[in-house]
């Protein structure tokens, strides 16, 4: 079997998806981690890899894979037992806005660079942490009122873990880490505290990554 490598960073949101994806699955792999703290991401050999300079990377199946809800999708498609996305159109659309509420609207802003640039234009460390708590408060709320829905079971959609959950987890994870207030985000925390008491799950977990 070909070699999968996962060039990842421990605490990216992106990679930690990514991560998820890949234990459910049960597939072993090989971590490369990719310090963006250190500008790892912006040396010429891993700009090769991924142009971008992003994280995670992922090579499976003879290729080199880059952004995070591609890679599922692709891991969706050709190992469609998987169950990451479901079996219907409607099912499939809703799953995808649910992460793409995620993984689109909440992440893009509350990443290292434009976090590290907002601190720069303002001169206050504490602006950092403002950023985060609205916006990824904000991002939060909405996700809360989009899962007061039918389809919502145990997990974002129905009693197995999809591409959603695989995108909640992590920014529950930053709001945690962000302290975030969480009591009016009853869903939210329901369905990650579900999660995380799955293998798959915990093996992905931050704290169980690779760091160098």
């Amino acid at each position: 079997m070909t070699e999968i490598v996962l060039y990842d960073y421990w605490r990216s949101s992106a990679s930690f998806r990514v991560r998820i994806a890949l234990q459910m699955l049960g597939l072993a792999y090989e971590t490369v981690p990719i310090d963006l703290l250190a500008s790892a991401h912006k040396d010429q050999n891993y700009l090769k890899i991924n142009p971008q300079g992003l994280v995670p990377s992922l090579r499976i199946d003879g290729r080199m894979l880059t952004q995070s809800l591609a890679i599922i999708e692709y891991l969706a498609e050709t190992r469609p037992e998987s169950g990451f996305l479901p079996d219907t159109a409607a099912g499939r659309q809703r799953v995808r806005a649910l992460s793409y509420a995620v993984a689109m609207d909440v992440h893009p802003v509350c990443n290292l660079n434009v976090v590290s640039h907002v601190v720069h234009l303002t001169g206050e460390e504490g602006a950092r942490t403002q950023w985060m708590i609205k916006f990824i408060g904000s991002g939060l709320q909405a996700l809360e009122k989009m899962l007061d829905d039918p389809t919502t079971g145990r997990f974002c959609f129905g009693d197995t873990p999809t591409m959603a959950d695989f995108c909640l987890v992590p920014q529950v994870y930053n709001a945690r880490r962000w302290d975030v207030e969480m009591s009016t985000l009853r869903r939210v925390a329901r369905i990650a505290d579900a999660c995380n008491a799955l293998p798959a799950f915990k093996a992905a977990h931050p704290d169980a990554a690779k760091r160098c």
